[in-house]
């Protein structure tokens, strides 16, 4: 089913703009989450990504594009999607592994005992062959989650994603809640490298701090110089 249309989300936009929040549902495109109902929060801009309206459901807040949501019907309530369970296959009759028992040696009458080397074998009857159960189908696991913490020019940054799919976009956090992160990693070259990360950022803040407050006494001892009267 289309997504949302040009005039729909102009709808949206207006929507915004006098303080409502427009229910939208999610199409087939959105894969596991269709059905669900949500609430547009924001609009960037498309020039700039594919997946630009921001929708909140539940407590998570995601970009998503226009192909991955409708207008909610009224009345529509928020549902999970539920797989197509298979059905229930009919119940064996026995139990369902069987091992097949061999059948009884009838011992044959004794011959006429000529000597002690004239015995005749009793034949060794063939093992019973033992019937494999059919294996279960496996359930088609989920793609891989991704959570990704990045620094670079001076800014941490966090990004999600789903297999293919971006959960979240980088967006930038603090320093202390990326050490606070960092710490529940156990690697001790992780370790050292925040470390070194942090003492050139501490530095480079102390000498930013130096200057400034050498042109602070510089521009007080100008002050004053000029308070001074002749």
């Amino acid at each position: 089913m289309a997504g949302l249309s040009t005039d729909e989300l102009q709808v949206i936009k207006d929507g915004l703009a006098s303080g409502r929040k427009p229910r939208v549902q999610f199409t087939e495109a959105a894969g596991q989450m269709a059905g669900q109902i949500g609430q547009v929060i924001g609009l960037g801009d498309p020039a700039e990504s594919d997946e630009w309206v921001t929708v909140r459901f539940g407590r998570d807040e995601l970009p998503f594009s226009p192909g991955d949501l409708r207008v909610a019907p009224r009345g529509a309530a928020a549902k999970k999607a539920v797989p197509p369970q298979p059905a229930p296959a009919p119940e064996p009759a026995g139990p369902a592994f069987v091992l097949d028992q061999p059948a009884p040696v009838k011992k044959a009458a004794p011959a006429p005992r000529k000597n002690e080397d004239d015995v005749t074998p009793t034949p060794t009857p063939a093992p019973a062959a033992k019937k494999t159960a059919a294996r279960a189908a496996k359930p088609k696991p989920l793609p891989a989650l991704t959570v990704t913490l990045a620094y670079a020019e001076g800014e941490w940054t966090v990004a999600a994603s789903q297999g293919s799919k971006a959960l979240a976009k980088p967006y930038m956090i603090r320093p202390a809640e990326a050490l606070r992160m960092v710490a529940l990693v156990d690697v001790p070259g992780v370790h050292e490298a925040v470390e070194q990360i942090m003492a050139g950022e501490r530095a480079e803040a102390e000498e930013q701090a130096r200057r400034l407050r050498a042109e602070l006494a510089e521009v007080e001892a100008r002050l004053a110089e000029l308070g001074e009267k002749p």
